[in-house]
């Protein structure tokens, strides 16, 4: 076997000729794309390709879409979203090899190919932005599950805590099939009275019960040839639980108060936090129903699995929250960083979210510090001011302030000092007031037309703070 390793970083050349001639292969090394075209073009026996995507020269996944290689090819790349693995596979490409990767896959990759020398059938996807991102090892092996099932209709059983982003991967795996221009319809089970959820889920006709005054469909006739996403599976009536395992088998569903059923055309996704198997042990899942949901299992580590995840979801968050709050981006500091990575993110990435939404609103100056971040956790005995008054607090920040700002470029600073201080104030007012926007009022001192334009002054939404 040949191989053609193709990157501009000669360390990566150099680690992946020993591995691979280690397997016994003859290796050819080429840093741009253009040394790699005359390479393919002097030589056509090449058995398998490791392919960078950014190149001096170009970008190695456009090489792939192009169809100027007809081997199995691996992508090496830096980039850790789901998207990025997506884009890897429909491209083309036999596997997708983070930065830095394990040697030991390197070899079972080789071996995988050496029998026939060609590459699997690689899934059809179509790619886009993710907010799924992580470096570590779990996320990467999520990521390709992922990527490999996300154009099959196979059904997939998400499970992971609270918070750890089961709807997301959800609905990137619907956007990334062949069904993303239809319907993506999501319900939880869980918040829905055992005593609706049939109609909820089947839909009803006219007079079924008390209060059905007409027709109407339910969630898996909205999502016909799309996507139907039921969250909190786990948490299910048994009752229910018979005839969601009839739909799955025959794909029909009657509605509430008929006696006709129809065909629908569903891709199904569950999702839960639960322990199923634990449920079935007691009597409180269907074990039928379970095997016809666990097709493909994806499990979502908990954040404090994945620490190293959490500086770079940490500042994306961020800068993402200073967006939609239409702020400037404050610098997330070393140890800010590291108290993040400490904690044990009970909340999993909803939690951090909020953090980062706090932090972005409420750090007074252009950088977010250790204190910060342990007065956002609620650790006070963190921060290295516990003693300090309000006064003091404030004085020490818009000092700080006004030198990362230079006193000597300074003006208009009155202005500018209150469009600093209001935002994070009538924040906390929303938060203690649950949106309240009248209570919001008494307890500022000002009326109700000054509250509301300055909510829409800092682009503050009050239905965030809802109850």
């Amino acid at each position: 076997m040949h191989a053609l390793v193709i990157d501009d970083d000669e360390g990566i050349r150099w680690v992946l000729d020993k591995v691979l001639r280690e397997e016994g292969l003859e290796v050819t090394q080429a840093g741009t794309l253009t040394e790699a075209r005359k390479l393919l073009a002097d030589d056509n026996d090449f058995s398998i390709v490791f392919l960078d995507v950014y190149l001096p020269d170009g970008n190695g996944m456009q090489m792939l879409e192009a169809g100027e290689l007809t081997v199995p090819v691996v992508m090496l790349t830096a980039e850790t979203t789901f998207g990025h693995a997506a884009q890897a596979y429909r491209s083309g490409a036999m596997e997708y090899l983070p930065k830095p990767f394990d040697l030991d896959e390197v070899r079972q990759l080789v071996q995988r190919t050496h029998p026939s020398g060609k590459p699997e059938s690689p899934p059809e996807l179509d790619v886009g932005d993710s907010q799924i991102i992580g470096r570590s090892a779990a996320m990467q092996m999520l990521f390709r599950t992922l990527g490999r099932v996300a154009a099959s209709d196979l059904t997939v059983l998400i499970t992971g805590e609270s918070g750890t982003g089961k709807e997301l991967v959800a609905r990137a795996l619907h956007d990334r099939s062949q069904r993303a221009e239809r319907a993506f319809v999501a319900i939880n089970t869980a918040a829905i009275p055992a005593e609706l959820l049939e109609s909820e889920l089947f839909g009803h006709e006219k007079g079924a019960f008390t209060g059905a005054d007409k027709s109407r469909a339910g969630r898996f006739e909205q999502a016909d040839g799309g996507t139907l996403f039921l969250d909190e599976i786990g948490d299910m009536p048994l009752s229910l639980q018979a005839k969601m395992l009839r739909v799955l088998e025959e794909g029909r569903v009657q509605r509430v108060g008929s006696s006709e059923s129809h065909a629908v055309n569903v891709r199904l996704l569950a999702a839960t936090h639960q322990n199923l198997p634990s449920k079935i042990a007691k009597g409180e899942f269907r074990e039928d129903l379970f095997y016809r949901l666990n097709v493909i299992p994806v499990h979502i580590p908990p954040l404090r699995e994945r620490r190293d995840d959490i500086r770079e979801l940490a500042n994306h968050l961020l800068d993402q929250a200073a967006e939609e709050l239409g702020m400037k981006v404050p610098i997330l500091l070393d140890d800010a960083t590291g108290l993040l990575s400490r904690h044990d993110w009970p909340g999993n990435v909803r939690e951090l979210k909020n953090v980062m939404r706090r932090l972005a609103v409420l750090t007074p100056g252009a950088s977010i510090t250790l204190s910060d971040v342990a007065l956002a956790l609620g650790n006070p005995e963190n921060t290295v001011h516990e003693e300090e008054t309000l006064s003091q607090a404030v004085t020490r920040c818009t000092r700080q302030y006004l030198h990362q700002l230079g006193y000597a470029e300074a003006r208009d600073l009155h202005r500018h000092m209150l469009e600093q201080a209001e935002p994070p104030l009538l924040m906390l007012a929303m938060e203690r007031c649950q949106g309240n926007q009248l209570k919001v009022a008494e307890m500022l001192g000002l009326n109700r037309n000054t509250v509301r334009k300055l909510l829409r002054k800092y682009n503050i939404d009050p239905l965030y703070f809802k109850g």
